[in-house]
């Protein structure tokens, strides 16, 4: 694997999911998405953890077994227990250094030790619950919290692809501020860049995490970074809807309203009007906003992030 730099932004990613003939049947599930666009932006580490903990290719196909909360890998045919040796694996693998530097992860859909929901379990012959997580997810999952991380298959929903790209990108510059001893002022411009980012997702979060940086000073750095990064990317989950949308374009409007003309007034208000009645995407009145905040030099929310969160050429405010 290649050193990180400066500008990498490193992605775990299920091996078959790039093209990597390493499933049970020696084929692939190569996403065309993931390779030929997101690969522009991110470099993946790839692990397929049937291939590392042994099984070779091709292979006997695996599922999971028993109980939903706590599933066993049954070889298909054979019978063989790989449970015991896929746990140890998935243990020591989420230790290793090349995935603890990591801002996201894409796992494979419904595989029995990729699938991070809705995999199945065979509790008795004849009965399927739909309700299992592969093992190295689990173990991946329980590692790293706060890590963004989702299924290929979900990617398809333009919402939930938004809402992880955004998450690896605040997640990246989480891990850029935090690889070093930071100062308080450094936290509170952090802070203060991602404020209309967080009150896209949750105003109830942006309120704690407000409330914990003002007392960095107070609390053991280590307890800071943890307390922080997590609420920090817990208010991310959130969906950013159309409402609080809308909310915060008034909000950066606000700070427009001494200074445009009355007709570029009209036009910004008319933009946000069509976005909240669905007429067009976020990208319509976040362009204008950026038109007018760099046309009229207003710095505070030109460094907004939530202007800017990820690369336009992602097109992911492109929705209606």
């Amino acid at each position: 694997m290649k050193e990180k730099n400066k500008t990498s932004i490193l992605i775990g990613i299920s091996s078959c999911l790039l093209g990597e003939k390493v499933r049970y049947d020696a084929g692939h599930k190569q996403d065309r998405y993931i390779t030929d666009v997101l690969g522009r932006f991110f470099e993946f580490v790839p692990v397929c953890p049937e291939i590392e903990v042994g099984m070779g290719v091709p292979r006997e196909a695996v599922r999971l077994v028993g109980n939903p909360a706590n599933p066993r890998m049954i070889g298909v045919r054979s019978g063989k227990d790989w449970s015991n040796r896929m746990l140890r694996f998935a243990e020591w693998r989420v230790e290793q250094k090349d995935l603890i530097s990591l801002s996201g992860y894409i796992l494979k859909s419904k595989s029995p030790s990729c699938g991070m929901e809705r995999v199945n379990v065979y509790v008795e012959p004849n009965r399927i619950a739909k309700t299992g997580t592969g093992l190295f997810a689990a173990s991946l999952s329980a590692r790293f919290p706060d890590l963004p991380i989702e299924e290929e298959g979900r990617l398809a929903d333009s919402a939930i692809r938004e809402n992880f790209i955004e998450r690896v990108f605040a997640y990246n510059r989480l891990q850029d501020m935090f690889s070093e001893p930071y100062s308080r002022a450094a936290i509170i411009a952090f802070h203060a860049k991602h404020k209309f980012l967080l009150l896209a997702h949750s105003p109830e979060h942006h309120r704690k995490l407000g409330q914990l940086t003002a007392q960095v000073k107070q609390i053991r750095p280590e307890e800071f970074k943890n307390n922080y990064r997590h609420l920090f990317m817990q208010a991310l989950k959130f969906k950013a809807t159309v409402r609080k949308n809308t909310n915060v374009l008034q909000h950066i409007a606000g700070f427009l309203k001494d200074r445009l003309t009355p007709l570029e007034k009209n036009d910004l208000i008319a933009a946000i009007e069509d976005y909240r009645t669905s007429l067009v995407p976020l990208i319509v009145p976040i362009t204008l906003l950026r038109h007018f905040v760099r046309k009229y030099q207003i710095e505070y929310i030109d460094n907004q992030y939530y202007l800017n969160p990820h690369p336009k050429e992602l097109m992911l405010r492109n929705h209606v």
